[in-house]
């Protein structure tokens, strides 16, 4: 690649999911898609999670000024932070941009933008609407010692939500199929640990107790923050006290229709930072991926209109 990308010119970096066939169908879609409107790209593949921050850093460093990530939340997380490592001046210039293809795509869905619409969300990208979007940010401690932070577009999730998401992460990698992996994930998860004991600290107030899981939400956190939006420099906060059987099966309803706040065990709190004193034994997972379970204390916050986004009209 040059260095000195025309700036009209996209970097896109694809982030396949699926067999074979459905790489090269979608990337098909994309490509038709960028050509039929006379997009100039160039294209980079991700082999695997690992790659797709060391693609996203070459596209920083050769100069690409639209850089459209195909892929889900966990691409869109490993975009966001790469251009937090490249520092202002040059994050200032880039605007990011996405075509919904993961297993996850909530921060896309937030702004009504949906997987399988590829031509719809190329004729977005195409009239360039980029608004100044916040990001949470999770500061921790991690094994060794070392002082860490990531960045999120959509949610940090703790305890029986994250459980949840990496046992279907790891069910889809072996049986491929979406709605399989969702009703094997939920069937192991009678099996796990259902509370989980939290001492949160937000807005002057202090939870401590057992809990089923806590989301922090800078968008719709997969439904359970569902007025959270990634520009008010706030972040919204749903923690989930531990509820009956006839309880559980009603907060999953409301869940999939949109009024999980509705339900009695959810306590939803709107706060700029969340102190996590303690959270035993609780995963952790950022952006629909798992993070390694901070040593100690950890907060979350949120970072004010840092990174450009391309949204619809």
């Amino acid at each position: 690649m040059d260095n000195n990308v025309n700036e009209n010119r996209w970097g896109v970096l694809y982030c396949p999911k699926g067999g074979k066939r459905k790489v090269a169908a979608m990337w098909q879609k994309v490509q038709c898609a960028l050509d039929e409107r006379g997009v100039q790209y160039d294209f980079v593949q991700s082999e695997n999670t690992e790659s797709v921050e060391r693609l996203m850093r070459m596209l920083i460093n050769n100069g690409y000024r639209t850089i459209v990530i195909v892929g889900g939340d966990s691409a869109l997380n490993d975009a966001v932070n790469c251009l937090m490592e490249a520092g202002e001046e040059v994050r200032s210039r880039i605007v990011l941009g996405v075509i919904p293809n993961g297993l996850m795509n909530d921060f896309a869905r937030f702004w009504k933008i949906r997987e399988g619409e590829v031509g719809r969300a190329v004729d977005w990208l195409v009239r360039r609407r980029a608004r100044k979007i916040d990001l949470g940010c999770i500061r921790y401690t991690d094994a060794g010692g070392a002082k860490c932070r990531r960045y999120f577009l959509n949610c940090v999730n703790i305890g029986l939500t994250a459980d949840m998401m990496d046992l279907r992460r790891r069910t889809h990698r072996l049986l491929g199929s979406r709605t399989l992996s969702f009703v094997v994930s939920s069937v192991l998860m009678l099996f796990h640990r259902l509370e989980y004991f939290v001492h949160l600290r937000m807005n002057g107030v202090e939870v401590r107790r057992k809990v089923m899981t806590v989301c922090i939400g800078n968008a719709y956190g997969y439904g359970q923050t569902p007025n959270a939006v990634p520009y008010n420099g706030l972040l919204d906060v749903s923690v989930v006290y531990h509820p009956e059987v006839a309880q559980l099966v009603a907060g999953v309803w409301l869940l999939l229709t949109g009024r999980f706040l509705n339900h009695r065990s959810v306590h939803p709190y709107r706060t700029r930072e969340v102190e996590v004193a303690a959270a035993k034994h609780a995963k952790v997972g950022v952006d629909g991926r798992m993070m390694p379970t901070p040593t100690g204390p950890y907060t979350v916050g949120v970072v004010q209109e840092v990174v450009n986004f391309i949204i619809p009209d």
